[in-house]
């Protein structure tokens, strides 16, 4: 039987208060190959379940932490470009792309 909406709700409610609840004083920070802990860079740490946590090597004191599920749609997403910033006036996306001349289109 699948979970309603209240009962996924409810869920993630759970599964976030659980995942705040942690203990991570003692787990070890990894950051990008290549760089130093000296560096601006981003930090995370793997949690039990799965789970990870991230920082800022430049604010040890605010992490955010994300469930298994979570991170792995991250993941996936900023590897097919999900996530990529463009710049500043850039409306590539906003603008339909024109037929050429003389092609029919249909709707």
């Amino acid at each position: 039987m699948a979970e309603t909406a209240e009962e996924i709700k409810a869920r993630k409610e759970r599964e976030r208060d659980e995942l705040y609840a942690l203990d991570i004083s003692g787990v070890e920070w990894h950051g990008p190959p290549g760089t130093s802990p000296d560096e601006e860079r981003v930090e995370i740490a793997y949690l039990p379940g799965g789970a990870v946590a991230m920082r800022s090597s430049l604010d040890h004191d605010t992490v955010l932490r994300y469930t298994e599920a979570e991170w792995r749609a991250f993941v996936l997403g900023a590897r097919d470009g999900e996530f990529d910033l463009k710049p500043p006036g850039d409306s590539s996306e906003a603008a339909p792309q024109e037929a050429p001349e003389g092609s029919s289109q249909s709707s």
